[in-house]
């Protein structure tokens, strides 16, 4: 099982660099952050990262091929490779439909799925051949080249995908693997990785080579009663952009979220947290002791055949800086990355 730390890059850019020097350090397998308008630019900070560490990898989980044309997101990926030495990677997806909307665009009508497969078409095409000459549906191409080239024979691509089936199947048959965001229960990974495997066994591969990884909301400390309001205050703001579909495989009906959701949407994130209570947040996290996490992992997740966990750590300062609460009792990210060392990734060895 491999661990990695996504980060939302909200932090002080000092403070988020020595958390992946840290990870690095600890043996995390990648940092990855959203590439969305709402945080600081994931480019620009992994560049800097790249140059002061040696073994973990970097890549947007996920950029969106709506926002991002492919052929930049290409660019950038192959530019970090040459950085980093060969570490880079990329998770594509249509985005965040929250973000969509703030530009105005109604994701129903970009039909997502076939826009991300074709995305991931030129990606792979840019990435191996520098040059691409292409006719889409959604992007066209008459001689485009680049002198950015990888490192690395193969630059891993892979699909972000949450509602399913078609989107797990896409990820299974024509990418490198799949993070699949914010589901914690046995039956949600169980439906995913059969799909996944589905789309695998179309192409002819091995579902078990893939990189298939459950993005999880994640807090742990010492004080578990902590760690689990830190991701209480959380939930509901990630928990808006899954779909119905998904909740019910995590044993969430949909009305229990939408006050939640609509108190949060119209920017009252006091009532939101205020309206999620402890079982919701408990369903739809990672919380509590390194113990208590670890069990969550080994009993729901990892069972399934997930073998990539994308710990998206909550601590006091990004509660903070979302919500305005402060939490002094909540681990900093750096000692939930060095509990995670210690107490978890050993579990899983």
């Amino acid at each position: 099982m491999k661990f990695s730390y996504v980060m939302l890059p909200d932090y002080p850019l000092s403070e988020s660099l020595a958390s992946i020097e840290l990870a690095d350090e600890l043996g995390f397998y990648a940092c990855y952050a959203a590439d969305e308008t709402w945080h600081k630019d994931l480019w620009l900070l992994f560049a800097a990262a790249a140059g002061r560490t040696s073994r973990i990898r970097f890549g947007p989980s996920v950029s969106s091929v709506v926002l991002r044309e492919p052929t930049l997101i290409a660019q950038a990926v192959a530019t970090l490779d040459e950085l980093s030495g060969g570490r880079a990677e990329a998770v594509l997806s249509s985005g965040n439909f929250g973000l969509l909307a703030q530009y105005t665009i109604d994701w129903a009508r970009t039909r997502p799925l076939s826009r991300v497969k074709e995305g991931l078409h030129v990606m792979r095409t840019f990435l191996d051949d520098g040059a691409i000459t292409y006719n889409g549906d959604f992007f066209s191409y008459d001689g485009l080249f680049t002198f950015a080239r990888p490192v690395q024979d193969r630059v891993p691509l892979k699909l972000g995908a949450m509602r399913g089936p078609k989107s797990f199947e896409a990820a299974g048959e024509l990418s490198d693997g799949c993070h699949h965001a914010l589901s914690y229960t046995r039956g949600a990974y169980d439906y995913a990785v059969e799909h996944i495997r589905i789309g695998a066994e179309r192409a002819g591969k091995d579902w078990r080579d893939l990189d298939i990884g459950a993005w999880v909301v994640f807090a742990t400390g010492p004080d578990s009663a902590a760690a689990k309001d830190a991701a209480r205050s959380m939930v509901g703001i990630y928990a808006s952009s899954m779909p119905e579909e998904q909740l019910l495989r995590n044993g969430v009906d949909p009305a229990e979220l939408k006050p939640i959701i609509d108190a949060i949407g119209a920017g009252d994130l006091a009532r939101g947290i205020e309206l999620t209570t402890p079982d919701i947040a408990e369903r739809l996290s990672v919380a509590g002791t390194p113990e208590e996490c670890a069990a969550k992992l080994r009993d729901e997740i990892a069972p399934s055949g997930v073998n990539h966990m994308i710990l998206a750590i909550t601590d006091r300062s990004l509660v903070k800086a979302f919500t305005g609460r402060d939490l002094p009792g909540a681990a900093d990210v750096d000692t939930q990355l060095r509990l995670v060392h210690d107490h978890i990734m050993p579990r899983f060895a």
